[in-house]
């Protein structure tokens, strides 16, 4: 005789099986996840050190740069009747100083003893007339030696979000060593995080090949933090941004590194952050990243 298994009991034992095929999937994806955000951790390493390196540039070679531009107030000059000779100027130094070569500054400017600004080295320049130390508060301190600060330009805008800036600045002697005016250079915390995820794409992609899995990356993106907000390299879609800011990464990064992993539209990611103290307090870099 053929013993017919009530129906209920075939939809239980289905139900059983889905939710064990689940609970695979999901244990699979948490897998994934924590091998995306060890891969992440020893990114953000990486990335820290670069940052070091960045920093460093500007800090030996901005003073050197204003050491250089001291004579454009010889004999009582005015750097104001000759914006043009400025920018000139800005452009010379940032070619000769090997350091401001390579720096990833984005301008570079002289602002007045208060801190008003005379000219940056762009064809554009929109920062003429500005009170840089209105802005940044800390400048004012650059008139005893190099200053670093974090703000916002006023009226700055940008088409991927609220940024934050980061400065530098260093005094331009007279003859009599007082302080004649600010070198001042800088950049986004926006356009940093570019420049460190294009360097990570170069290490992944040497690490591919190196694998014989070229043309095979994981998804990837790079972002600055502090207590203002995250700020991602452009075109980082607006929902990993915001699970980024939602994960408190100043507050997980205090007592060190931090990874851990999270969900993004259905798609397991792994992330790790570490503060880079050099580049400003309370400010740090992460790495989001999925192998699936």
């Amino acid at each position: 005789m053929i013993e017919l298994r009530p129906p209920s009991a075939g939809l239980a034992a289905l139900a059983a099986l889905a939710c064990l095929a689940f609970a695979v999937a999901l244990a699979g994806c948490k897998d994934a996840a924590k091998e995306s955000a060890a891969h992440a951790s020893q990114d953000v390493v990486q990335l820290a050190t670069l940052v070091d390196k960045d920093v460093d540039e500007v800090e030996h070679g901005l003073p050197e740069g204003a050491t250089r531009l001291a004579a454009l107030l010889a004999n009582g000059a005015d750097p104001k009747q000759d914006v043009a000779g400025v920018r000139k100027a800005l452009i010379r130094v940032r070619r000769d100083v090997a350091d401001l070569d390579v720096a990833k500054s984005t301008f570079f400017a002289l602002a007045d003893p208060n801190g008003i600004a005379i000219r940056n080295d762009l064809e554009e320049d929109v920062m003429a007339g500005q009170n840089l130390i209105a802005a940044f508060p800390a400048l004012a301190k650059a008139k005893d030696g190099y200053v670093t600060a974090t703000g916002k330009f006023p009226n700055s805008t940008t088409k991927n979000g609220p940024d934050e800036d980061w400065i530098a600045a260093a005094p331009v002697k007279r003859a009599d060593g007082s302080t004649g005016a600010f070198l001042v250079t800088g950049w986004s915390y926006r356009y940093f995080a570019r420049h460190l995820q294009e360097a990570l794409k170069t290490r992944l992609l040497a690490q591919a090949k190196a694998a014989g899995e070229e043309g095979r990356l994981p998804v990837y993106y790079v972002a600055v933090f502090d207590k203002s907000g995250v700020y991602p390299a452009p075109l980082t879609p607006q929902v990993d941004e915001k699970a980024l800011a939602d994960e408190d990464l100043v507050g997980k990064t205090a007592t060190g590194p931090f990874q851990g992993t999270v969900t993004i539209t259905d798609r397991a990611f792994g992330f790790a952050a570490r503060r880079t103290p050099r580049l400003a307090p309370d400010t740090g870099v992460v790495v989001l990243r999925s192998e699936t």
